[in-house]
């Protein structure tokens, strides 16, 4: 029998609208690492039971490092979510992705330094190490649905992108910038990691939708980027982000995913490392 279909949303910067959600019920959950973000709306888009959570909290009070992201995470797996699919705002370090424009990620650089990233850190709840491979990085799956709902509803999409994950909450300075450049990165944000990790050591179906708000600092335009400006086109452009979302959350529903989340069970469990008994 096809494994049911339950989809989190992760709301970042200017997507954490509950109104997308029908038949809206608020569970406050509390997990064994900690307090969400905020409640976690439940409900339906299309007919398929979702879970909506805001990132930075409804009235976006807490900061990038201070997201606990493992709670997020965790929260959404203990509602019974098979998938996550996740908004964010990011800077473009490629000309030719413009402000506005979409992309969906395929892989990350990690340059964060204070976050947690694993669920297996020696609590009584998870015994053992995970040493859970990042290859790929996204559920390639949920991407191709994501890629080809956008081609559908008419909107342009980059269709792969590599995302440089930054502690912030400051913007990069120029050289930081530059470099990222150089390594080849296409986008630079503050939220993707541990949140792509977790969900995968969680045994989740995870996906990214980036908006490139700006141009980040590298070009020399004098077009340096800032909070007004990165807000103002999350909000002209944030319509396609729920748009896609919307379009594609029936596609994902319709498919059989048994063999998908059962290749990510297995990955998961041979990825941990029990103690040894003496």
């Amino acid at each position: 029998m096809a494994t049911k279909v339950k989809i989190g949303i992760i709301g970042g910067s200017g997507l954490d609208d509950s109104q997308i959600i029908e038949n809206r019920t608020e569970r406050v959950v509390n997990t064994h690492f900690g307090i969400p973000s905020d409640v976690l709306i439940e409900g339906k888009i299309a007919g398929v039971d979702c879970v909506l959570l805001a990132r930075h909290g409804r009235n976006h009070s807490i900061m990038p490092s201070n997201v606990n992201y493992r709670a997020n995470i965790w929260a959404l797996k203990t509602l019974g979510c098979t998938h996550v699919i996740v908004s964010t705002a990011t800077g473009s370090l490629k000309e030719e992705i413009h402000p506005g424009d979409i992309v969906i990620p395929d892989n990350f650089i990690d340059r964060t330094t204070k976050r947690v990233q694993t669920f297996y850190d020696g609590n009584e709840l998870l015994s053992g190490v995970c040493h859970i491979p990042m290859e790929p990085a996204f559920c390639n799956r949920t991407r191709d649905v994501l890629i080809e709902t956008a081609r559908g509803i008419g909107l342009g999409v980059h269709e792969k992108g590599t995302v440089v994950t930054i502690e912030g909450p400051r913007f990069s300075s120029k050289a930081e910038s530059n470099l990222f450049r150089q390594w080849g990165a296409d986008l630079v944000n503050m939220t993707l990691v541990p949140e792509v990790v977790l969900a995968k050591e969680a045994g989740l179906c995870y996906a990214a939708i980036a908006m490139a708000t700006d141009y980040d600092c590298w070009r020399e335009t004098g077009e340096d980027v800032n909070v007004a400006d990165v807000l103002a086109t999350f909000k002209k452009n944030v319509t396609k982000v729920t748009d896609l979302i919307i379009n594609a959350i029936p596609k994902v529903a319709a498919l059989d995913w048994s063999d998908t989340i059962e290749e990510l069970g297995k990955t998961v469990n041979t990825s941990i490392m029990l103690p040894h008994s003496n």
